[in-house]
């Protein structure tokens, strides 16, 4: 059983939701992003999101494309963030660890390389977020073979045909996106999430998790009472961003919204439990 399915195992027999912090690898410079890491564990993260620097970040609003940017002047590479991800390692075994960002640096590396270095390093799933499961085989194959999950993003406008695909293509867990648009719009609407979630359940037995627009501990809850995980990205990135002149009080400072947000979402599944 693979660490994602794991640690969602045991949350379901725990009646409690997955909370899944991004932070993009390298940002605002190299050194704090390990430290960065294991303090988003402390503060109640069950998974991490950890993005490859892109040049071209075309589904991420400008608060994620800046931190591509601060990270991309230190010339952040995927191969540095697969050793982030095995000094993170070094003293964490347990905790998910997801690679998200676009399919380009894959495809310089090739996928059976990058499957197999990844796996060494300590990685558990992968979501590329330009390439779509229709043409996703010849990296899924790889990322299989070297025990990694596929994750894919679902979107408002996906029919049940795309999602079945996605459920057959995938493991792990479904990544919705809650809107249409980039990453960092404040645009989540709890009714028409619930909903879609309704429909992509009807189509697949992994768990969803919803990012897109959770911006803090009252919309992360609202979200995680119907839905497997939380995915909050541009949130914890601003706070980054606020102090990117003072790296040294990012681990002690940033990971505060996730701490709040995992009070609130741990209220909520006390609340259903009574």
């Amino acid at each position: 059983m693979s660490r994602i399915a794991a640690r969602f195992g045991a949350l379901r027999e725990q009646g409690r939701k997955a909370l899944i912090p991004y932070i993009t690898a390298g940002d605002p410079q190299p050194d704090v992003t390990v430290p960065l890491m294991h303090a988003l564990v402390e503060a109640g993260a069950d998974l991490l999101e950890l993005g490859v620097p892109f040049s071209d970040p075309m589904a991420d609003g400008p608060v994620i494309q800046a931190a591509c940017e601060r990270a991309l002047k230190h010339h952040v590479s995927l191969t540095q963030v697969l050793g982030m991800v095995r000094r993170f390692r070094e003293t964490d075994d347990q905790t998910p660890v997801v690679l998200m960002g676009y399919l380009n640096p894959i495809e310089v590396m090739g996928y059976a390389k990058f499957a197999s270095a990844a796996h060494d390093a300590g990685v558990d799933g992968v979501l590329t977020v330009d390439l779509p499961p229709e043409e996703a085989h010849e990296l899924v194959d790889s990322l299989k073979a070297s025990q990694l999950d596929p994750i894919f993003l679902a979107a408002p406008t996906s029919d049940d045909e795309r999602l079945r695909r996605m459920a057959e293509c995938g493991s792990g867990f479904l990544y919705y996106v809650s809107f249409k648009g980039v990453t960092g719009a404040n645009r989540l609407d709890i009714k028409s999430v619930q909903q879609k979630l309704a429909q992509i359940r009807a189509n697949t037995n992994l768990p969803v998790g919803v990012g897109f627009g959770i911006s803090d501990a009252e919309s992360a809850a609202q979200v995680a009472e119907f839905a497997d995980a939380v995915v909050v990205g541009s949130a914890l990135v601003k706070r980054i961003a606020a102090l990117a002149n003072r790296p040294e009080d990012i681990a002690g400072q940033a990971p505060a919204i996730i701490a709040e947000m995992r009070r609130a979402m741990d209220d909520v599944a006390v609340t259903a439990v009574r």
